[in-house]
């Protein structure tokens, strides 16, 4: 000990004393917080109100009466991964077209307008079969087939009332209305006042059995755009889906949710009613309310609108196992972006035990300011501006463990390269600590507390998990899986995983610097 530390000997004793206070205020704090959220985890058991009607839709309901307001999700347990190849994006366009209306919404008489959309379908898959021929086509013929489909649809559109839906929703207090698709599924959210969950059911009951998917080839060119500016225009975007199409050989995790752009180009209205028929029905859907309700009456409203609608087919799952990789797989972009590095391995999903262990391998690298790559890359030795870890691109299938980092000037892909795999290679030779573990698991029931906090964060949960998971228990079970992982766990999983012949390795090149 040096002489400056020693003469300050007392004032480091009065520190140390406040220290082991704020510790202990920090600790009581914790462990109540650890109290509140098992507490509310044992408690969810007994809160979820579980409904399956005859047409195989399932209910999960929640009963909270913190505020007057409802959050209902529903969710469709058909996403990317269950197109097939002539299908490829129709789950995103869905989305989509959804929105846009039914018999009764978003038409100002749908009986005049009907007969325009059968002729404007005609002429869209007669122009399709015409640029198919490729070469071959005539130009002409081209030329004449898309004239008729503009003005077709330039007729068509004199029906039709925009945002319908959005605006019967605002003006009764609805907010948070949107969607989104993934691989594993597309859910609808909203958000409304409790007493309006009647106008709730009539409106998705209505939409999810006369969906009208008007204005199709006008929204597919919107599609077509949002891939332009997402995918192929941001060298992100193009190091994302060359890394995924890398990674996988056969199964549809390598195609874009939002599909390729000659998927998307050969997207029909035929086709996507098809698609919608088939799957988007009672017994591959998922409903959660959570609010101010109450559940036997709130079960009797959803039976009451949608009891009658048919069940469609279900959806099966996808035949297609990805082989274990045999060797290491390496991608250059080169575009006008700053240096980006990711590096995937082939893991498994959900529940499968060794899932648990990569959530705390997770959360011990990158989750945080104090995590050991966001410690060593960005803070210790400056080489990253960023870093992050997830698994993607779904969780129905076995899946990757992606990190991602962005270089810090003048540090190159290569040298951030290195740092990562010295941390990956310190999990396979350094136990983790028992004080690691612990802090992962509090931090871990924190967020999960937290998420579940708000009505439309519970009811995502909710439906994501009874979806993925095949149960919503998920949430309960995955912190009691967590809170078994041991240091000896996550030392065989990063031997078992992190090894090279698994590992999937893709960044960017500048382009000025690629031609130096």
């Amino acid at each position: 000990m040096n002489k400056s530390r020693r003469s300050d000997r007392s004032t480091a004793t009065l520190r140390g004393n406040e220290m082991k206070k704020l510790q202990l205020i920090a600790l009581y704090a914790s462990t109540m917080l650890l109290l509140a959220t098992l507490a509310f985890g044992q408690g969810l058991e007994e809160k979820v109100r579980e409904h399956t009607m005859k047409n195989g839709m399932k209910l999960l309901l929640v009963e909270r009466h913190t505020s007057p307001t409802v959050a209902a999700w529903i969710r469709f347990k058909v996403g990317g991964v269950d197109e097939r190849s002539d299908e490829r994006g129709l789950a995103h366009m869905l989305e989509h077209m959804l929105f846009k209306g039914t018999t009764t919404l978003g038409t100002r008489d749908y009986a005049a307008e009907k007969p325009l959309l059968d002729k404007i379908e005609v002429t869209a898959n007669l122009l399709l079969a015409e640029q198919l021929k490729r070469d071959k086509a005539d130009p002409a013929r081209l030329k004449e087939l898309q004239k008729q489909l503009a003005e077709l649809e330039a007729a068509a559109e004199k029906f039709v009332v925009k945002d319908e839906f959005f605006e019967i929703y605002a003006r009764n207090g609805g907010a948070n209305y949107n969607a989104f698709t993934s691989k594993d599924g597309t859910t609808y959210l909203i958000g409304l006042p409790a007493n309006k969950l009647e106008l709730w059911a009539a409106i998705e009951s209505d939409r999810m059995q006369h969906a009208v998917l008007r204005e199709f080839y006008t929204e597919r060119s919107v599609v077509m755009e949002e891939r332009r500016r997402s995918a192929e225009a941001e060298p992100e975007g193009k190091l994302w889906e060359t890394f995924l199409a890398t990674a996988f050989i056969e199964h549809p995790f390598r195609v874009p949710t939002i599909g390729w752009m000659s998927d998307i180009d050969n997207l029909t209205r035929t086709k996507a009613e098809a698609f919608l028929h088939k799957y988007y029905a009672p017994n591959n859907c998922i409903i959660a309310i959570v609010g101010d309700i109450n559940p036997d009456q709130t079960i009797a409203l959803v039976e009451r609108y949608f009891g009658k609608i048919p069940p469609g087919t279900p959806v099966p799952p996808v035949a297609i196992a990805e082989p274990p990789q045999s060797g290491e797989k390496r991608l250059e972009v080169v575009g006008d972006a700053g240096a980006e590095l990711l590096i995937g391995f082939h893991k498994p999903t959900l529940p499968a035990p060794d899932d648990y262990v990569f959530d705390v391998i997770d959360m011990l690298l990158a989750d945080g300011r104090t995590s050991r790559l966001y410690k060593k890359l960005v803070v210790e030795q400056q080489l990253a501006t960023e870093v992050s870890t997830f698994s993607a691109p779904g969780s129905r299938y076995p899946n990757l463990f992606i990190l991602t980092a962005t270089p810090r000037a003048p540090h190159t892909v290569q040298e951030v390269e290195a740092a990562i795999d010295a941390e990956l290679e310190r999990l396979k030779t350094e136990p983790v600590a028992a004080r690691d573990l612990q802090q992962i698991l509090n931090k871990l029931e924190f967020e999960e507390f937290r998420q579940m906090g708000s009505n439309g964060g519970l009811a995502r949960n909710l439906t994501e998990y009874e979806a993925v998971a095949g149960s919503w228990r998920y949430l309960i079970d995955h912190r009691k899986k967590v809170a078994q992982v041991t240091p000896a766990d996550v030392t065989r999983v990063a031997k078992t995983y992190f090894t090279r012949e698994n590992r999937t390795v893709g960044f960017i090149t500048r382009q000025e610097a690629k031609g130096q």
